[in-house]
C-alpha cells in the first residue's frame, strides 16, 4: 500500500449498519461520491483517488494496522478493544469525527441495587468488550468475573450465564426489554479516523491531507450558523458577548441610518432560541440565523 508510485489510498468503511450510513453521509457531506463495483464490496471514489473496501467493523482496525487498508473509519469502542487485546501495534487515531455516538455500559437486572462498580464484585459479567472492561474493573479495584461472548450479551443474565452485561447502548430500549437497566458508563464512543502506521509517501500524504481538511470542515459547520441582523452600534459590544464561539463580526453601514449597523457573524457553536431573545433584548432586530454547508478555517 505505500508504493511510491502511488496515491491512491484504501479506505475500509464497515458494510452495513449506523456507522456505515453516518459514514457515507459523510462522504456526501465532504462532496464525495462513490462508484461500487458488481459486488457491492468495492468501490472508488470518483473526487480524489481513494479506493473504498466494504468490510466488518471487527476487522477494520487490523487491516489498517496490517496495511491491508491506508485508512478506515470505525467506532472508536472497537480501537480501544484492540489497544488492551492485541499485541500487534494498533492504527492510529487520526481525528475524532462526531457521528455514531454510543456507550459501553454497565447493566445489571432491574432489581439488582447498584450504588458502585463495587457491588459487581465477585459476580459473573458477559460482554464483547473484555479489555475495556477488565482495564475498566482494574482502575475500580473490582474483581469481578468476565465472560466473553460475542452478540446477544443482554440474554447473558436470564439465560443464567452472568449476573451483568457490559454491552453499547444508544437508546437503552434492547436492555429494557430483557429486565436490564444501564448503571455506570465504562467508555464514550463515537466514529474515529484511522491510519496505517507506515508513514504515507507525498502522493499519498497529498490526498489523505485533502480528506482531512474537507472532514474537518464538514465537522466545524455541523453546528456552526451564520447569523445576520441590525442593531444599533452602541449594543456592538453587548451582541459579540451574547453570541457563542463568534469571531470578530462584520459591520455594515446602513443606508439612511446613523446609529444602526446591519452586523454579520459566523457562530461555530448552535444559537438557540434564549440567545435570540436576548439579542432582541440587547437592541437587535431582523435576526436571521442560517445554517452553514460547509467551513474551512
Amino acid at each position: 500500500m505505500g508504493d511510491a508510485r502511488s496515491s491512491r489510498l484504501r479506505l475500509a468503511i464497515q458494510k452495513s449498519g449506523r456507522l456505515a450510513d453516518g459514514t457515507q453521509d459523510l462522504l456526501k457531506r465532504c462532496g464525495l461520491s462513490m462508484a461500487r463495483g458488481r459486488d457491492k464490496l468495492f468501490a472508488t471514489i470518483t473526487e480524489l483517488p481513494i479506493d473504498v473496501l466494504f468490510v466488518r467493523d471487527d476487522d477494520i482496525p487490523s487491516l489498517v494496522a496490517d496495511g491491508v487498508c491506508d485508512i478506515g473509519i470505525v467506532g472508536e469502542n472497537v480501537m480501544e478493544e484492540v489497544r488492551f487485546t492485541s499485541e500487534e501495534p494498533p492504527a492510529a487515531v487520526e481525528m475524532k469525527l462526531g457521528f455514531s455516538r454510543c456507550r459501553l455500559m454497565l447493566a445489571v437486572e432491574k432489581g439488582f441495587n447498584y450504588q458502585d462498580a463495587a457491588d459487581l464484585d465477585g459476580k459473573r459479567i458477559a460482554t464483547s468488550y473484555p479489555g475495556v472492561l477488565g482495564a475498566f474493573f482494574k482502575a475500580q479495584g473490582v474483581a469481578a468475573h468476565i465472560v466473553e461472548m460475542q452478540g446477544a450479551v443482554e440474554v447473558a443474565p436470564r439465560m443464567k450465564l452472568a449476573d451483568a452485561v457490559c454491552d453499547i447502548v444508544s437508546t437503552g430500549a434492547t436492555l429494557d426489554a430483557n429486565g436490564l437497566k444501564p448503571v455506570e458508563t465504562v467508555f464514550e464512543s463515537e466514529a474515529v479516523l484511522i491510519r496505517r502506521p507506515a508513514p504515507f509517501n507525498e502522493g499519498e500524504a497529498a490526498v489523505f491531507q485533502s480528506l482531512t481538511m474537507r472532514i474537518a470542515g464538514v465537522i466545524q459547520s455541523r453546528d456552526a450558523k451564520y447569523v445576520m441582523m441590525n442593531a444599533p452600534r452602541s449594543a456592538l459590544d453587548d451582541i459579540k458577548a451574547l453570541l457563542p464561539g463568534a469571531d470578530a463580526p462584520t459591520v455594515l453601514e446602513l443606508a439612511g441610518e446613523t446609529d444602526k449597523v446591519a452586523v454579520h457573524v459566523v457562530c461555530a457553536e448552535a444559537v438557540f432560541w434564549p440567545t435570540l431573545e436576548k439579542l432582541k433584548a440587547a437592541g437587535a432586530s431582523a435576526i436571521l440565523v442560517l445554517p452553514i454547508e460547509k467551513m474551512m478555517l
